[in-house]
């Protein structure tokens, strides 16, 4: 068996010990620091540009959604017109996609009169 010694210490024992040299502190400058936060920084946005959201063009045309349109009438809520344009579902998302398709800021900017687009369920 072969040993590799970088150093030894003699013992009353007549023993050897092996040491090691004493490995210099590695401390990193401003400068260094600045180059691991930047080269960081960039490894996430490469990461966040490949695994992000993206979305697909393609040539086909996608399927309209079938819409109605509806007139709000004086003590109208959207939840009423939710629940009358689809009263088996779940009118929480029905709201909310009345709310996306007419633009609207919330559930509450319904202005008496207007007319809004509904979508049509089966």
């Amino acid at each position: 068996m072969s040993t590799i010694t970088l150093g030894t210490v003699r013992t009353s024992n007549r023993h050897f010990v092996a040491t090691r040299p004493a490995a210099p502190a590695v401390r990193l400058t401003r400068r260094g620091k600045a180059v691991i936060l930047t080269l960081a920084v960039v490894a996430i946005s490469v990461l966040a540009v490949v695994f992000g959201p993206s979305s697909t063009a393609t040539s086909e045309a996608g399927v309209p959604e079938q819409t109605t349109v509806v007139t709000v009438l004086p003590g109208h809520t959207l939840w009423q017109i939710a629940a009358a344009a689809n009263p088996d579902g779940d009118i929480r998302s029905t709201v909310d996609e009345i709310v996306e398709l007419n633009a609207l800021p919330n559930a509450s900017a319904l202005q008496m009169g207007a007319e809004i687009v509904v979508p049509v369920y089966q």
